[in-house]
């Protein structure tokens, strides 16, 4: 009778140790999974952010193009420049601008275009949109249309 009592418990202490190593590999799964959601929404939101400041950036843009319009009476090509502010200092806007003429001697239609992005193509300060961005691109366009009479 003690043998076979023996004999059960030494069965018994084998499986304890399969559902001890079942368990910490479950635990071992459960805290990567978390681990990489956690990754995950801070990338995401470190990519929202710099939406944000791209699309300020943008708008920058837009208002420097209508300032060069309105108040100098000039519209410009394209004009590319890094905004000042120090949060938007790794962004590049190109601005351009369109002017079409009315039809029977109707107001002109200018359009400003705004791109900002955070790699620019070529040399400083570069041109936006990048044709062959790299990874964490962001780019924001902004298009403003108005009509002005002559």
């Amino acid at each position: 009778m003690r043998t076979a009592h023996v004999l059960y418990r030494r069965l018994q202490g084998g499986f304890t140790a399969i559902s001890a190593i079942v368990i910490l590999v479950v635990l071992v799964a459960l805290g990567t999974f978390i681990v990489n959601v956690s990754t995950n929404q801070q990338l995401g939101s470190a990519q929202d952010v710099q939406g944000v400041r791209a699309y300020e950036a943008a708008r920058a843009g837009v208002e420097w193009g209508l300032y060069q319009q309105l108040r100098n009476g000039a519209c410009a090509g394209t004009t590319s420049f890094v905004p000042p502010a120090p949060t938007l200092a790794g962004y590049t806007v190109t601005v351009g601008c369109v002017a079409t003429p009315g039809t029977n001697g109707g107001p002109v239609t200018y359009t400003v275009v705004a791109t900002a992005c955070n790699q620019p193509a070529g040399a400083a300060p570069g041109i936006c949109p990048n044709p062959a961005p790299g990874q964490r691109y962001v780019e924001r366009r902004l298009d403003v249309s108005f009509n002005q009479n002559n």
